[in-house]
């Protein structure tokens, strides 16, 4: 196998993170973003290049990450590198897209002789700092093995789903799976300030037993504090919703948790709460005098 040199598309407060962990394995060669200013940041601190395009990235990489924000952003991202890529490249996706853009994205590197991953990550920005992502990867399983090195740099666990778009469905499920226990947190603390109970004797006393969860441990306390700066942003997680929506009623699967927690965001988004993390569907919870 070739010498990898990888790069990295899409520097967001996780991604910025995934690309550091890139270079302090020796793997990342140059990285693109959106802001070309902030491209020149990174690559000034970590001394790499700083592409002005992912076709210049193409250019000098041969496994190319992103993790950019829309299925419209990765679709051309992955045009721009097929464009200019050598034959073998790959790209490797950690954005939450649709299926169907995995598959498309798929066929555009396939024409060009490379070939496309969809894996989506789980762990949020914590999980990105600290190397210790959940990966979830959809295509071809020699291509994976190729780019696991790649992954390996940011990964806590690396699972292998199936053929292309099985990561974004894997991940559809996941965003289903979060929604559920965040309308439940969020209702449980609600009822908890209610009633008077003191937040430094009743999470612990949660978290020890059944009703333990990551979002109960990190984000507890936080939203009793009304503190949301943190975490996962709830627009982005109304966009995920509304990709596994989609799936659901296609599988014809019951999806009301689906459904209220689409109309809790974007209540909370009209509200101008779009940027705070998930954790806020709080405020629609508590007491109302």
């Amino acid at each position: 196998m070739a010498e990898i040199k990888a790069g990295f598309v899409g520097l967001g407060a996780m991604g910025w993170a995934m690309a550091a962990h890139l270079k302090r394995v020796g793997l990342l060669a140059g990285v693109a973003n959106r802001s070309v200013a902030k491209t020149q940041v990174f690559a000034q601190e970590f001394g790499v290049l700083g592409a002005a395009d992912p076709g210049e990235l193409a250019r000098r990489c041969n496994i190319i990450a992103l993790c950019v924000s829309a299925d419209a952003d990765v679709l051309d991202v992955t045009r721009a590198i097929s464009a200019n890529a050598q034959p073998g490249t790959i790209v490797v996706d950690h954005s939450t897209v649709s299926s169907k853009t995995a598959i498309e994205a798929q066929k555009i590197m396939r024409a060009a002789g490379g070939d496309f991953l969809d894996a989506p990550v789980s762990g949020g920005v914590e999980g990105a700092k600290n190397g210790k992502l959940s990966i979830m990867v959809g295509g071809d399983a020699d291509t994976l093995e190729r780019a696991r090195p790649v992954l390996e740099a940011y990964a806590g666990r690396i699972a292998h789903l199936g053929g292309i778009g099985a990561g974004q469905n894997t991940k559809a499920v996941n965003q289903v799976v979060i929604a559920g226990i965040m309308q439940g947190i969020g209702e449980g603390l609600a009822l908890a300030e209610a009633l008077g109970l003191d937040p430094a004797v009743l999470l612990p006393t949660l978290s020890g037993g059944a009703a333990q969860s990551w979002y109960l441990d990190k984000r507890g306390a936080s939203a009793m504090r009304n503190e949301f700066n943190v975490g996962f942003k709830l627009a982005l997680m109304h966009k995920d919703l509304g990709i596994a929506r989609d799936l659901a009623a296609s599988a014809r699967v019951g999806h009301e948790t689906l459904d209220k927690s689409l109309v809790d965001f974007a209540e909370l988004m009209a509200q101008g709460y779009g940027d705070e993390d998930v954790s806020a569907v709080i405020r629609l919870k508590r007491r109302k005098d």
